[in-house]
């Protein structure tokens, strides 16, 4: 069972690569990320919050996919978020990413998230790209005002990894 989800996970992360390659090589457009916003800043245990507007013309939205990489750490595994038929055509709210590790500290972690979205015709949009920075004195900004809807779209579905905590 584990070969399979790892191998799942492979090949759609694949096919995320090749979109990028792929990209405005269909007579019709993809799906678009009009707008899109994270603080760039957020204190460990604290739960990130990135909004997104997606709209596309030609078909449904079926999935939100993302890549975390972390300095020393690396890539971590592709999380893919399935976009709830209600949201299907246009799309306006947040997915979220919690800090909170129990093993180890998140202090001063910097961490990139590239997200796109896919179409039920296989199309991908632009990457967007976000960079968190972990800290305890940080001051996160809310969303500017009418923009987005304040609706859940789903988790990013990683453990985030950071230093193991010293001995109390």
């Amino acid at each position: 069972m584990a070969v399979f989800v790892i191998l799942f996970l492979a090949m759609g992360f694949s096919s995320l690569r090749a979109a990028e390659v792929r990209e405005g090589t269909d007579a019709k457009a993809g799906p678009v990320i009009t707008q899109s916003f994270a603080t760039s800043e957020v204190r460990p245990g604290d739960t990130w919050k990135v909004y997104l507007n997606v709209s596309s013309p030609d078909t449904a939205l079926t999935n939100i996919y993302t890549i975390i990489d972390q300095p020393g750490v690396g890539e971590y595994p592709l999380s893919i978020i399935r976009i709830k038929e209600q949201n299907q055509k246009e799309l306006s709210g947040y997915i979220y990413l919690n800090t909170w590790t129990p093993y180890a500290t998140m202090e001063f972690v910097p961490l990139k998230l590239t997200i796109q979205v896919q179409d039920r015709a296989g199309r991908f949009s632009a990457p967007v790209v976000f960079c968190l920075y972990i800290h305890s004195r940080a001051a996160q900004e809310a969303p500017p005002q009418g923009i987005f809807k304040d609706v859940d779209l789903g988790p990013v579905m990683v453990t985030l990894r950071g230093r193991k905590r010293g001995k109390t």
